[in-house]
């Protein structure tokens, strides 16, 4: 059983969650693993330099290799020379690294549980803001006493959404993009009370 909460914070009522989401052991080699996977799939992987081979430069020696009183030196392309090529630099690439879904799901229940034993997950019975505002916003974080927090609706809140644009500290996401980065990232999870029967049919299904 948790707490549903108003937006003053106030304790209204009581509901069950799901043991096989909110209630498993956590392993946080498990947890490690999907949060790099979710990471480096986000990586362009672009970064691209030329190498020797690559530069638009003659390949012709620069000057005879002996009787000038200069250094022996080779083309214009060689990397101890401006405008060279440059040793050993990235090369496109990808950083993908695949987990499988049963995975991420068991990642994802471990996240959400991890947040039900630390108390730092709320359930709000509605994030029905009466306008656009960031200043109510910020209020209704204080009154739960949060300040770095991901908050999970069902589907589009304007008022909410725009409201905490300005606040660097909080994310407000629809729930079928939850994920295990995000909600580790953020110190509490706010859920609104119609998302957690959806999540719980879309992550038993």
């Amino acid at each position: 059983m948790i707490d549903v909460y108003n937006l003053q914070a106030e304790k209204i009522s009581r509901m069950e969650l799901n043991d096989d989401i909110f209630g498993v052991p956590v392993r946080k080699d498990i947890l490690h693993q999907v949060v790099v996977s979710q990471l480096n799939n986000r990586r362009s992987g672009s970064a691209s330099t030329k190498g020797r081979s690559d530069v638009n430069k003659s390949g012709r020696k620069l000057w005879r290799q002996k009787g000038t009183g200069r250094a022996r030196v080779g083309d214009a392309a060689s990397p101890t020379r401006r405008g060279g090529g440059v040793i050993f630099g990235p090369t496109p690439r990808k950083y993908t690294k695949k987990v499988t879904k049963k995975l991420k799901r068991a990642a994802l229940f471990m996240a959400l549980t991890d947040k039900v034993k630390s108390e730092r997950l709320f359930v709000v019975e509605d994030f029905n803001l009466p306008e656009i505002k960031t200043r109510n916003l910020v209020q209704i974080m204080k009154n739960f006493e949060a300040d770095k927090a991901l908050i999970v609706i069902e589907e589009k809140n304007e008022n909410l959404e725009k409201s905490s644009q300005n606040i660097p500290r909080i994310k407000v996401m629809r729930y079928q993009g939850l994920n295990v980065y995000d909600v580790l990232k953020y110190n509490h999870l706010f859920l609104s009370r119609s998302v957690i029967p959806k999540i719980e049919e879309a992550l038993i299904s």
